[in-house]
């Protein structure tokens, strides 16, 4: 079973705050009878559509793929370890939180014991998109169970504008929402906890607020501490294209290419990456044979297969993302000339 290049088929989620249309990334899911607010790239439930793994689940599929297909770094690994999705809001998202590893280990075993990092990035945003993440200085349990009393607990959360482009990281503990008028790539750790505290008097079709989760939620927030926050990436080396590190922490690194003509993606052999295009069109090639890409598509490189070539036929913008071995990561990077201080502000322990 040769380790080859491999396309995921997505997997769409109807949300209350969804969108009736996905397109371009998604021309197909247009006029929509209910609306879909995810799109889930990297599901253990998405089929693989090309390659030897053919017609099985992403997660069936791991539990088969040797270390040629996974890498040295995760082939102990027992479960897939990064969520990419797309997010399609037409209306805010409920203001939630995610727990960290430590709390889900103990409290969410049967949901998978793990928590949730994740950053933002806008696809593309309109005017006046923006976002809240993290609360305002000097807000502490009580004035948060004030706010929730009093139906003003938006306003103790720090907002945040959204132009195309712009990246946002939120660490596991950072109450957040997204807003409408924007569509968002997502990369994650691999987790699907999510603790509502105010869903803004939604009801589902059958007249039923969804559930919230406030006493988990104050539980897990970090009250006073940094929240993330915006990022601005770092332009990294690449022959043939513009790369920038959008963030990076322990479950995950992110990286935007911009490839107008031939260019070279390296694959450590530590580690399988994932390529999510945004736009563009054109195709694949490595050492034994090629694919053709499009917008929208997720695939998974294997660790072994050294690099993966991008033909675009039309000006290709693609998201980049692995697991990263952190302190090897700052190493490299500070070899290739760049600063700590501007590692720092891209790099989260």
């Amino acid at each position: 079973m040769r380790p080859t290049p491999t396309r995921i088929e997505p997997i769409f989620s109807p949300r209350l705050w969804g969108a009736r249309s996905l397109a371009p990334l998604f021309p197909e899911k247009s006029n929509l009878t209910e609306p879909l607010g995810e799109a889930w790239l990297t599901g253990v439930d998405c089929r693989i559509a090309s390659g030897p793994f053919a017609g099985k689940t992403l997660g069936a599929a791991w539990t088969e793929m040797p270390v040629g297909w996974r890498g040295s770094q995760l082939a102990a690994e027992v479960n897939f370890p990064v969520l990419v999705k797309f997010i399609f809001p037409t209306e805010k998202l409920s203001l939630q939180v995610h727990p960290d590893d430590a709390y889900a280990a103990v409290h969410e075993k049967s949901a998978g014991g793990r928590g949730k990092t994740e950053m933002w990035h806008a696809v593309s945003a309109l005017a006046g998109a923006q976002l809240q993440l993290g609360l305002k200085p000097g807000v502490d349990q009580e004035k948060f169970r004030a706010g929730l009393a009093s139906g003003t607990l938006e306003d103790l959360f720090e907002v945040q504008p959204v132009r195309t482009g712009d990246t946002f990281f939120v660490p596991a503990g950072t109450p957040h929402s997204i807003g409408p008028n924007m569509v968002i790539c997502e990369v994650q750790e691999y987790s699907d906890l999510t603790y509502r505290v105010y869903d803004f008097g939604r009801v589902d079709a059958h007249g039923k607020p969804r559930e919230l989760h406030i006493d988990k939620a104050l539980q897990v927030t970090d009250f006073g501490k940094p929240a993330g926050g915006k990022v601005i990436p770092l332009l990294l080396p690449a022959d043939g294209a513009t790369r920038s590190l959008l963030a990076a922490c322990r479950y995950f690194a992110a990286e935007r290419w911009e490839c107008s003509a031939k260019c070279e993606i390296p694959v450590d052999p530590e580690r399988f990456e994932l390529i999510v295009i945004l736009e563009g069109a054109g195709s694949f090639a490595w050492p034994e044979s090629a694919g053709r890409y499009h917008r929208g598509e997720c695939w998974l490189v294997p660790a072994s297969q050294a690099r993966i070539d991008v033909l675009p036929e039309s000006a290709t913008s693609l998201i980049r993302t692995y697991v990263p071995d952190i302190p090897v990561m700052r190493t490299e990077l500070h070899r290739d000339g760049i600063s700590a201080a501007a590692l720092a502000q891209v790099i989260f322990d």
